[in-house]
């Protein structure tokens, strides 16, 4: 069957936008293609600097005849209907049409429309300047004469000419005749803009490959990679050095150039007195050029090529395509060499000496810049560029940069303990780790903001895992970056992550969709891969909440400093109200101290602090002479700490469910184990409850840990402990209550529970229970359905009338004993293998009793029983979302 090939010659088509306009032309075509019922083989298109090609084969040489059947007016319709008819079918009489008969309907008219297929080359004729008008670069722009009429053609670059063939690969194929602005459509092109700018026909495209290769362009973007690399490769091998690969600039590279020549250029020792990172950053991105290294002392040998000491040569040929070379990243930290690998376009008559002392010259300049850069950041501390951060607003509803950091200082205090990190070097590396943004050299590659300031912090003396944590805390920014693993990094780096979270959440700039300009999924991600690969047990809705009443705080400051006023507040765990039920929760306003001068609107101040209500502010007089609002109730707008911990935790769900889908865990598992008390285990038993409008959620049932340097909440005729012992109890890891409605935010624990769910369903045991249960649960459903209502609560034992019944009862009751103890113990493979136990008696319970009894209160305490089922097992997972 005939190929089509397609060039769209042009002058040079920027490298960022190479790649997407080669997957465009061939979307465009073939799918123009299948809906014009030409059905192809295969496609691939090719992009070099200066044309867009594509290759289609396997195209039909014409569209296949269409038979379509019309239905018509019923006979004897108005002649209206009847010419309305004809004119849409196309017919000059009803002679043409045909008679369908229908008993029941009547009888009617219906045309029998053919429409032959038109040859494939017309067609493409049809639909290709219009995809050449359409083209979607992401800018474009006119020239020449034809630019100021209307409806001129707009490309990335000046268009000059286009080859369009099509034919069997053993005839001489045809021209696709059309014409877009002036330039016809034809079968010759151009070869390398210098070494080869003749014109030259082609006719398919095997033979449009093999001239562009003879004039010096290899037309498919991987195989210029491949040269690049393997030429790279052997260029610094052969000199001593090892290449420092790169990814990105390869991709960028390679879409500069259409004939690859690798050429190794120097600079002065002096430059690699600075960091290795700044030079390729600077050689990087203003040259476009490779950074190399030394070799490992083995593999030294100057001047001395590869295949002298016996090795294979890694050079690709041009004329044949070459494996493919996985890049893997390089790490931080390069000891540079004073070399440098650039890609030429051009074989030049003097070797590429001229073109290697232009990039000299030019790098010379820019590294200068560089060291100047760094030499001038270095005559300024850090801690000394801190108080800028106060004129600099991060976002206009969370306050200055200044802010934030004081923000991150003190929830990196509150994590430190429970990450095993210092409490005074977490405090100092988050009152660092954002000072390098001001300085010179991240002003100018803002890609090396945090690995500066590691360097800056350890240059000022600055203790290794502060300075680790400046580079650390911005990790991991993806699902394949490194994760921290230095206690002080990983508190800063929870504590930056949470903020921006939290921050984001009160000022509800949450993701919405495919919108997320703030990158708070990457931030929760990152989040959960500090938890769990670390293996942190966390105690989320703690920092959350402290992290909510900073942000709170901060606005409280900010609003009351316009009436010239100082905020002072401090926060205790205290009950409110939710819905008309009590609720504790940590780290709510205690007292306002506003100063004595403030003259301050009380509604004003209700909206700042959470919601109290007007008549609950109480207004004392301190000591030396300031005014204090202390609140006496909470109302139920006063939730705003807990409302934005719920919902951030429940992100924080959908989050880990999403990277556990993606690890390979079964979805039915994830599901399971989340959907314990009815909820998320992140979103908690209270969020339930609230919904429901009932129950109650008290400090005594679910502790609630104070935070570091925060109060706990005093039992009457309890003394206040010493600051000395807060601190003590604060260092402490926290720990929650296990089983059903626990857990709640223990990421790790989710994740654990998960696993073992798993590998327990794996095993007899595991299908034995989860039969059991489902069919527990079938029937409670079934029953539950029908009686529109549940059976909750405790079945009534001198009910029972069987052995069977009192035999499932004492085995629930000791499964239940035995699984709490081992989730307690956090085994959560011994507490399933407890609720597998339970096969047994349920078989026997089922094989002799039914459940559906006359009685109905005997069957009404059955299926209460099969609810304690259901019940029991819960405290390991909700085995109703389990697939069979």
């Amino acid at each position: 069957m005939p190929d089509l090939l397609l060039e769209l010659f042009s002058e040079e088509i920027p490298a960022r936008m190479q790649a997407k306009a080669a997957d465009d032309l061939r979307r465009m075509v073939t799918d123009k293609l299948v809906a014009e019922g030409l059905v192809y083989e295969g496609a691939k298109a090719f992009v070099t600097p200066r044309r867009l090609a594509l290759t289609v084969h396997g195209i039909p040489a014409r569209q296949p005849d269409l038979k379509d059947e019309r239905k018509g007016p019923k006979l004897g319709a108005p002649d209206a209907a009847v010419q309305g008819f004809l004119k849409a079918a196309g017919l000059k009489s009803l002679e043409e049409a045909k008679i369908q008969r229908d008993p029941k309907k009547g009888d009617f008219y219906v045309a029998l429309i053919e429409k032959p297929g038109r040859p494939a080359i017309e067609v493409l004729a049809e639909f290709l300047p219009v995809i050449v008008r359409t083209f979607p670069w992401p800018k474009q722009m006119r020239w020449g004469e034809r630019s100021a009429k209307p409806g001129a053609l707009t490309w990335v670059r000046p268009l000059h000419s286009i080859i369009a063939t099509f034919g069997m690969e053993t005839e001489e194929p045809d021209v696709v005749p059309f014409e877009v602005a002036g330039i016809t459509a034809g079968q010759v092109t151009r070869g390398h803009r210098f070494m080869a700018p003749d014109e030259f026909s082609v006719r398919r495209f095997e033979d449009y490959e093999a001239k562009l290769q003879a004039a010096k362009v290899v037309l498919d973007s991987a195989r210029r990679k491949d040269i690049i690399l393997a030429d790279a490769k052997e260029l610094a091998f052969a000199q001593g050095f090892e290449l420092i690969e790169d990814q990105v600039l390869l991709d960028e590279v390679a879409g500069l150039v259409e004939w690859p020549v690798v050429l190794m250029g120097s600079f002065d020792e002096e430059f690699l007195s600075i960091p290795g990172e700044v030079i390729r950053a600077t050689i990087r991105n203003n040259q476009k050029c490779f950074v190399v290294r030394r070799s490992h002392p083995l593999l030294e040998g100057e001047g001395r090529s590869r295949s002298e000491r016996g090795e294979v040569s890694i050079t690709p040929s041009r004329s044949s395509p070459s494996a493919q070379i996985d890049l893997p990243p390089q790490g931080g930290g390069e000891k540079l060499a004073n070399k440098f690998i650039l890609v030429a376009n051009i074989e030049a008559s003097d070797g590429g000496n001229a073109i290697v002392a232009g990039n000299e010259r030019v790098i010379r300049a820019r590294l200068s810049d560089a060291k100047f850069f760094y030499e001038t950041d270095l005559k300024t501390k850090l801690e000394d560029r801190l108080p800028k951060f106060e004129q600099i607003v991060f976002h206009e509803k969370l306050g200055t940069q200044a802010e934030r950091i004081a923000r991150i200082e003190r929830l990196a205090a509150e994590i430190a303990p429970l990450v095993g990190a210092d409490v005074e070097k977490a405090k100092r590396a988050a009152r660092l780790c954002k000072a390098d943004l001001l300085t010179e050299v991240v002003g100018e590659f803002p890609e090396l903001q945090g690995l500066m300031g590691k360097y800056y912090a350890l240059a000022q003396g600055e203790d290794a895992s502060v300075a680790a944590a400046c580079e650390e805390h911005y990790k991991p920014q993806g699902p394949t970056d490194r994760v921290p693993s230095d206690p002080v990094s990983i508190a800063v780096a929870l504590a930056d992550k949470i903020d921006t979270l939290v921050g984001f959440w009160a000022i509800d700039e949450k993701p919405t969709g495919s919108k997320d300009p703030y990158a708070l999924r990457r931030a929760a991600l990152g989040v959960i891969r500090l938890v769990l690969e670390n293996e942190i047990r966390s105690n989320l809705t703690s920092i959350i909440d402290m992290a909510t009443v900073l942000v709170r705080t901060q606005k409280i400051s900010r609003s009351i400093s316009q009436f010239g006023g100082v905020a002072n507040v401090s926060f205790v765990q205290r009950e409110f109200l939710i819905g008309g039920f009590s609720v504790t929760s940590g780290n709510l306003m205690e007292s306002l101290n506003i100063g004595p001068d403030a003259s301050v609107n009380q509604e004003w101040l209700r909206d700042l602090t959470l919601g109290i209500t007007v008549s609950s502010l109480i207004e004392q007089e301190g000591p030396e002479g300031e005014i204090y609002y202390v609140p006496g109730t909470y109302d139920a707008q006063a939730a705003q700490v807990f409302s934005i911990s719920a919902d951030l935790l429940a992100f924080f769900a959908d989050r880990l469910k999403v990277q556990l889908r993606e690890q390979g865990a079964r979805h039915d598992l994830v599901d399971a184990v989340f959907a314990l008390s009815s909820t998320s285990p992140l979103r908690g038993e209270v969020a339930a409850r609230s919904a429901a409008g009932g129950g109650g959620f008290s400090q005594k049932d679910h502790p609630t840990p104070p935070l570091r340097g925060d109060p706990p909440p005093q039992r009457e005729g309890e003394q206040e402990p010493s600051r000395s012992a807060q601190g003590e109890a604060g260092k402490e890891p926290q720990r929650q209550l296990q089983g059903e409605g626990a857990m709640q935010d223990d990421l790790l624990m989710i994740v654990r529970r998960v696993e073992a769910l798993g590998k327990f369903l794996d095993t007899d045991d595991g299908k034995n229970l989860l039969a059991g249960t489902k069919r527990a649960s079938n029937i409670l459903a079934i029953e539950e359905k029908k009686d529109k209502r549940s059976f909750d609560g405790a079945p009534d034992a001198s009910l029972y009338s069987l052995d069977e019944e009192k035999a499932l009862a004492a085995a629930i009751d000791e499964a239940k004993r035995e699984a709490s103890v081992a989730v307690a113990n956090e085994d959560f493979a011994a507490a399933m293998s407890a609720m597998a136990k339970l096969r047994p008696a349920v078989d026997a319970f089922f094989d002799k009793v039914k459940v559906n009894d006359d009685d109905a209160k005997i069957r009404e305490n059955r299926l209460r029983l099969l609810n304690e089922i259901r019940a029991a097992t819960r405290t390991v997972a909700d085995f109703s979302r389990i697939q069979d």
